[in-house]
């Protein structure tokens, strides 16, 4: 049996009042990419203190993620005569997802699709079955970054026309596209499911799950395994019951 060849997209969100809910069209490629480039960056800061060998390095926030892809257009099988089918056809349904909108006063929010197997489809797949909350709800399901499209908005569209009819018709086209990631912020809120050490969590027990490793996880210190101890009235962190539930308490 012969196996259907997958094809990438662009799917955009089309404008519509809240009532109707979301609505979407969709922009198949006429060939899939040979290769995808992606570009994820935090912002460093570099605290210096006078007499350390190296300054200190503190996490300020993560950079959008940017995804660039080349794609190919051709239209010389629809003939190269006069009567030739120019391949702006098919390029322009890419190129006006960078115009702006009438409605949205704003170029559409799109998702790259191709397959399930995308880049980003096991993130946070480790912690899914180690940690669980009272309620039994995992990890992955209380907060993820996993992914299985690049959801984004087109940030540029280079067009490069290297075949042309004798008339002067565009029949091949190159486009080199360049996809800057789109997240609200109440979204980047559940996916992130930030924790803090100043705030009570709880914890289900595990086997092998000790005190300090605890501390470790919760406050970034196994040295702090003792507020864990006293706030759970435990004298002997070295006998911990499986399935026992425990609060985290704040550190201050």
């Amino acid at each position: 049996m012969e196996q259907q060849l997958a094809k990438a997209m662009l799917q955009f969100e089309l404008f519509n009042p809240p009532a109707d809910g979301p609505k979407f069209e969709d922009v198949v490629f006429q060939f899939n990419p040979s290769e995808l480039s992606y570009d994820k960056s935090a912002q460093i800061a570099e605290i210096t203190i006078p007499g350390l060998d190296s300054p200190l390095q503190q996490f300020v926030r993560g950079n959008s993620e940017k995804l660039t892809l080349d794609l190919f257009f051709d239209t010389t099988d629809d003939g190269m005569g006069t009567n030739a089918t120019s391949v702006t056809q098919r390029t322009d349904k890419i190129y006006q997802l960078i115009k702006i909108d009438s409605d949205r006063h704003a170029p559409p929010i799109c998702t790259f699709y191709w397959n399930e197997k995308f880049p980003g489809s096991s993130l946070g797949k480790k912690s899914d079955t180690a940690n669980s909350d009272k309620t039994g709800a995992s990890a992955g399901e209380k907060g993820s970054e996993r992914r299985n499209g690049f959801r984004c908005i087109v940030e540029s569209v280079k067009q490069k026309f290297t075949f042309f009819s004798p008339e002067g018709i565009p029949l091949r086209a190159t486009l080199t596209v360049t996809l800057r990631e789109y997240k609200t912020l109440a979204e980047q809120l559940a996916q992130l499911n930030l924790k803090s050490p100043d705030r009570t969590q709880s914890h289900v027990l595990q086997n092998g799950d000790t005190l300090s490793g605890m501390a470790a996880q919760f406050y970034q210190h196994s040295s702090d395994w003792r507020f864990i101890a006293d706030a759970n009235g435990i004298e002997d962190p070295r006998r911990l019951t499986p399935g026992l539930f425990l609060t985290i308490p704040p550190t201050r």
